[in-house]
């Protein structure tokens, strides 16, 4: 008997204390779980102390643990699966019901295989202020190639590895690897990804993206990660 293929995508999903919004995230998946879209779904865990684990294990993923910090996480994982695709998001990013088709569409184009896409950037909230983010998030992937974190990234696991893959930083994880793929190589899917505001409600719905844009700035003038991620908080 010959051995189970691989599956098609692995996603992997970066976790810490997410209970309240990995249950979303995980069952917006669902379609893509019934039709064998993908195989598996890997939740790898910095350290959560709710009920995160146990969570991710109900809605159908495996669980890594390992230490604290983005990059790292999503390095690991994308190291512990095993897919020819590989589809990273954040915990509390609830994709809508086009992602499926869109992400089929973009996986069956060969040429594809080298280039890498992402979701169209939305919140949670009915607030005016949410929509001025998602504005400023379209223009800053459209214009400077660097789409949030919160966009997802869907990529083949051979551009992947071919780039060096996330690198472990405590912050900018995300902005590094966009950078490394090019604008060129980026496309935007005909599918929502729609990210929970709690931290711009929390951070003021002004002074939150302008610390983003200022973390943003320091970075580019070379400021290492370690130091804004202490000043990111």
């Amino acid at each position: 008997m010959s051995p189970n293929p691989s599956p098609v995508l692995s996603v992997v999903i970066p976790a810490l204390d997410a209970a309240s919004s990995l249950p979303a995230t995980l069952g917006a998946l669902a379609p893509g779980a019934r039709d064998g879209q993908f195989g598996e779904i890997v939740v790898v865990d910095g350290g959560s102390r709710d009920a995160t684990v146990a969570l991710a294990r109900q809605g159908g993923a495996r669980v890594l643990n390992v230490a604290r910090g983005r990059g790292g996480q999503l390095a690991a994982g994308a190291t512990m699966t095993s897919g020819a695709w590989l589809l990273f998001l954040h915990a509390d990013t609830v994709l809508d019901q086009a992602w499926s088709g869109a992400v089929r569409a973009f996986v069956e184009a060969p040429e594809n295989s080298v280039r890498a896409a992402v979701f169209r950037f939305a919140l949670d909230d009915a607030d005016p202020r949410a929509r001025r983010i998602e504005r400023w998030a379209r223009w800053r992937g459209r214009v400077w190639g660097l789409p949030y974190g919160d966009q997802g990234l869907l990529i083949s696991r051979r551009l992947y590895e071919s780039l060096g893959g996330f690198r472990p930083l405590p912050l900018m994880e995300d902005v590094d690897l966009v950078r490394r793929i090019g604008r060129g190589r980026l496309v935007e899917l005909d599918a929502v990804a729609r990210t929970s505001a709690a931290r711009y409600r929390a951070g003021g719905w002004i002074w939150r993206p302008l610390r983003n844009l200022s973390i943003l700035t320091l970075y580019f003038l070379g400021v290492p990660p370690v130091v804004l991620k202490r000043l990111y908080g």
